[in-house]
């Protein structure tokens, strides 16, 4: 039985990866930052052994050496999958994202390195914004695995949204440094997504505690956005469930070792969401944005860059879901969370 470390455990995109890595055969330990972080897992699946599921607690990735206890396990883990890392925009000072960021990546590597000689494969989620060149002339652009974001430790405190992509691209590049530079025995992969969509998995008390990327069909339905939509901003996007497949088949092919994964499913708008809303639950389509409160989530007039999926599609045999898909999938996860949301 495959044994598998998974960082951040509780978060949106583990969420997924964890059900999958369980439903196809994998023994986990996930790390979380509390106590009842692991018990709210552990919990949810009641009828697995500690054999099969387990957590261990690093309240801290951002601190050097955080995960030298949780890469030792007995029997030994065969690869390790890192999702932990910080995603908002609310930073004050861009060391809010860089340090856990770039720390929190290459100290897994590092103590992978030290600490567990068994993992053959590293995979490590990075992100679109590592990809992305947001100072690009051409909006025509065609990105893939090639690319790189440009970006300066200078312009990383530009903007909170500059901090993120700074976060991701020089952890990133930090990660295939170390790679470089040290020749560990395992070898690493790398996913780059685009904006996240589709159902949480993981437990909320609240909508108030939404993952960023959700936080746009929630203010939909809830009517926050009705007087305007929001600028979509990123016009790519992946379903989080083809997503945390991507992860664990990143694990179980051999042929994905040594390579990024630009894994986007389409282009998308706010606006093309607000719409599949209205189309699919006709009780909130008095909250949506209409008219030329509309206007500003839709495609900008010069057009936006476009992608290959190429090697997700082809190395990993990733087939990915539709926008309309991803969106009704949510707003039924997001209701479940808070059914009054529609009275």
């Amino acid at each position: 039985m495959p044994r598998v470390l998974l960082t951040g455990g509780s978060g949106f995109i583990a969420t997924h990866v964890l059900e999958i890595l369980l439903a196809r055969g994998h023994s986990v330990v996930t790390t979380v930052r509390s106590e009842q972080k692991a018990q709210a897992i552990l919990q949810s699946h009641p009828e697995l052994q500690k054999d099969r599921l387990d957590c261990i607690i690093v309240k801290d990735i951002g601190q050097a050496n955080a995960f030298d206890k949780a890469v030792v396990s007995e029997p030994p883990f065969d690869a390790v999958v890192h999702t932990a890392s910080p995603y908002h925009f609310n930073a004050k000072d861009a060391k809010e994202l860089l340090d856990p960021a770039i720390i929190g990546t290459t100290g897994i590597l590092i103590s992978v390195q030290k600490y567990a000689p068994s993992v053959n494969r590293v995979v490590v989620t990075s992100s679109f914004a590592a990809i992305n060149n947001i100072y690009a002339q051409s909006k025509h652009k065609v990105y893939s695995e090639a690319d790189w974001c440009p970006i300066t430790e200078e312009q990383a405190n530009d903007s909170p949204a500059n901090a993120y992509r700074a976060s991701k691209t020089f952890a990133e590049r930090a990660a295939w440094d170390f790679m470089e530079k040290e020749k560990p025995s395992f070898d690493l992969t790398v996913i780059n997504p685009p904006l996240v969509l589709g159902p949480i998995a993981h437990r909320l008390a609240s909508l108030s505690a939404l993952n960023t990327s959700n936080e746009r069909i929630r203010d939909f339905i809830t009517g926050a956005s009705k007087s305007r939509c929001p600028p979509t901003g990123n016009y790519g996007y992946v379903d989080v469930r083809d997503l945390a497949l991507a992860h664990v088949l990143a694990i179980e092919k051999p042929e994905a070792g040594g390579k990024r994964f630009f894994t986007v499913s389409s282009h998308f708008s706010n606006k093309e969401i607000a719409e599949i809303i209205g189309q699919e639950f006709p009780e909130f389509r008095d909250r949506l944005p209409t008219g030329e409160a509309l206007a500003p989530g839709d495609y900008p007039a010069d057009g936006v860059y476009d992608f290959d999926n190429s090697r997700s599609r082809e190395i990993l045999g990733l087939k990915f879901r539709t926008l309309k898909e991803s969106v009704v999938d949510s707003v039924h996860s997001l209701l479940a969370v808070e059914p009054e949301i529609a009275k």
